[in-house]
């Protein structure tokens, strides 16, 4: 898996691929993304601020994209809970998403080895990870809990009205 970072080039092919991801969360029963999150203009602030990535297979397929927001992250100030450390050095992953033609080879592992790897390796400013995801998500949930992600709270209508998310951070030292 490789990571390559989003051009105005890729805007179709990511909102593509998140609109896929919200399908398949309706798909499960899970009321994430329904709404009007992530919309164009998140997708096209990530893009020009370098947080959009395209996850590429070894054959050289786009299966998928990810966010990488660098701190602050303002979706977090009304966390109910305790961070593992407080500190301004983290980023966040957001918008995570396989599209489903390529879904069941193991992609969202491998995809969120190679960011956690990446920062670890490359970002030495960053202390920590912080990710959430819906609290009716059991599939993110466990995927984030198997990555070694702890969770640490939770937030209620920041992305939509009546939504609650699980809050997660993993410490890189």
């Amino acid at each position: 898996m490789k990571l390559r970072q989003a051009t105005k080039a890729d805007f179709d092919q990511i909102m593509n691929i998140l609109k896929d991801g919200a399908d398949q969360l309706a798909e499960h029963g899970v009321d994430q993304w329904q709404g009007d999150y992530p919309s164009p203009d998140q997708v096209n602030e990530d893009i020009e601020k370098g947080w959009a990535y395209l996850a590429i297979s070894q054959d050289q397929q786009t299966v998928g994209a990810i966010s990488i927001v660098d701190a602050p992250d303002h979706s977090y100030d009304k966390m109910k809970g305790k961070w593992l450390k407080d500190t301004n050095r983290y980023v966040v992953i957001h918008r995570v998403a396989i599209h489903s033609k390529h879904a069941g080879n193991g992609y969202a592992t491998k995809l969120l080895t190679e960011v956690i790897n990446y920062i670890r390796d490359n970002r030495k400013d960053i202390d920590s990870i912080r990710i959430d995801t819906h609290e009716d998500n059991k599939a993110m949930q466990h995927l984030i809990d198997k990555m070694g992600f702890k969770r640490v709270g939770s937030l209620h209508g920041v992305y939509c009205l009546n939504e609650t998310s699980y809050v997660y951070e993993m410490l890189l030292h």
